[in-house]
């Protein structure tokens, strides 16, 4: 007759979803529920995380294995320590609870594929003399938090291609395409946006493809595998016109998590939007995408709506910090500098610019307290320029304080310095006086008129300038 009924083991869920990740903290119980009294020699659970890869390939006659092994962490708990004597447990339910600390760090999530896995479980194991080990088994969906720039990953991705046609069309196809972020979860929708002006003589299929890339590494050799997980046809696209494309790929639930932490197992995921040309290479765009668990994506909202794509950049995500600004999708301004093929114009704020002075009082001050500037500027802050409020609040603001544009700041005002003290007038009594100096004897004034003081004619003028040379009357 056996002496256990039932050895079994359970674990407390931490969120809906059930996960478990780096520095969380696993309970649970095990229990044992004995028919008879038993003798056991010692119960351990121990937790575990295991990364393993393993595939063959065959060389002429030869097959070569590849393997590698990858421990991140485990843990043991004794819960009936062992010792020299047995421990006797009578008949009956026994309950003994457990905890474990998962340390902290980076470790891959949950994967199960072809060629490997990545496995976190619970296992159980009751010894007894003369018997086989009894064991119990969880496996824990584990998820990593080790994601690098979460909040860029909610950022809209743009791309475009253009291309001239093979040697049985003529003409040049050019396509933008976008997508309203990069990360996902099970459940959500993936937004995606294409506009194609077909300027060939062909016609041509709009196709959109989810693609999953898993790379197996062990001994320095990589083992590939890659899959179409999910496939959009569109219509088909007439030669000389243009047409618009929206479309939307949910998430499923049995979708791998993106795993880029790993150095033997590795998962991505793709996009690619591409036009099925016959007799010709098909131009196409890809862009990167991230699968992550909700507990994870429910953290932030989801990306900026989709619109149609500027023209320059190929298939990637964009490098700012900072969101695009919200674009609707149906609406394309006519104007001719609103870009080609319908791009949006620059969106309009509802928030109106801070008002400044327009010529603020100047103020005086000490000498190279402020830099001269340039020439083209009167003044300080006569032409401030308005900034938008950013959407992750300023870099040095506290954690409480919000987004709130202020004006620049005022010039401090300084004291004009202290002028010098008055000096009363001294009366002229006062004053001391210059000494007195002999004066050199001046030409005489001459204040006669000698004409009106006699009444007798001017001087010939012979007498008051005779001739030089003596002159003689003619014919003496």
């Amino acid at each position: 007759m056996p002496s256990i009924r039932a050895f079994t083991m359970t674990y407390d869920a931490l969120n809906e979803f059930g996960t478990f990740s780096e520095g969380d903290t696993i309970t649970g119980s095990v229990t044992l529920a004995l028919l008879k009294e038993t003798k056991v020699e010692s119960l351990f659970i121990k937790a575990k995380g295991d990364a393993d890869v393993r595939w063959t390939r065959k060389s002429n006659d030869r097959t070569h294995t590849y393997h590698a092994h990858r421990r991140y962490f485990k843990l043991k708990q004794f819960l009936i320590p062992e010792g020299s004597q047995e421990t006797v447990l009578p008949q009956g339910n026994h309950v003994y609870r457990f905890s474990f600390n998962i340390p902290t760090g980076s470790m891959p999530s949950s994967f199960k594929g072809f060629h490997g896995k990545i496995v976190y479980k619970l296992v159980a194991k009751l010894s007894r003399s003369w018997k086989m080990d009894s064991t119990a088994e969880k496996e824990l969906s584990f998820v990593s938090k080790s994601i690098p720039n979460l909040h860029s990953l909610r950022l809209q991705q743009v791309g475009s291609t253009k291309k001239e046609t093979g040697v049985f069309s003529r003409g040049e196809v050019h396509m933008d395409a976008s997508v309203d972020k990069t990360a996902y979860a099970a459940g959500e929708t993936m937004m995606i946006f294409a506009k194609i002006n077909n300027s060939t003589s062909s016609d041509m299929v709009p196709k959109i493809s989810l693609v999953r890339d898993v790379q197996y590494h062990a001994n320095g050799s990589t083992k590939s595998d890659s899959q179409v997980v999910h496939k959009v046809v569109e219509n088909c696209i007439k030669s000389q016109t243009q047409k618009e494309i929206r479309c939307g790929i949910k998430i499923p639930s049995d979708y791998l998590l993106t795993i880029q932490n790993c150095d033997i197992i590795r998962v991505d995921y793709h996009l690619k939007v591409y036009l099925d040309i016959s007799f010709a290479f098909d131009p196409k765009i890809k862009f990167p995408v991230i699968i992550l668990p909700p507990v994870m994506v429910s953290s932030f909202p989801s990306g900026v709506a989709v619109g149609p794509s500027p023209g320059g950049a190929v298939g990637g995500q964009s490098n700012s910090d900072f969101p695009p600004p919200q674009v609707s999708m149906g609406r394309y301004p006519a104007s001719p500098h609103s870009g080609g093929y319908g791009y949006p114009a620059v969106p309009s704020y509802s928030a109106a610019p801070p008002a400044y002075p327009a010529h603020p009082p100047a103020y005086a001050g000490p000498p190279c307290v402020y830099p001269s500037q340039p020439t083209h500027m009167s003044g300080g802050y006569n032409h401030p320029v308005p900034q938008q409020p950013s959407a992750y609040g300023s870099p040095f603001s506290t954690a409480s304080s919000s987004s709130v544009l202020h004006p620049p700041p005022a010039v401090p005002s300084f004291h004009s310095a202290p002028s010098a003290p008055e000096i009363e007038p001294v009366p002229p009594a006062a004053l001391p006086t210059a000494p007195t100096y002999n004066l050199l004897p001046s030409a005489p004034v001459m204040n006669t008129d000698f004409l009106s003081q006699s009444d007798e004619a001017p001087p010939a003028y012979a007498l008051l300038f005779p001739s030089s040379t003596n002159e003689t009357p003619d014919g003496k």
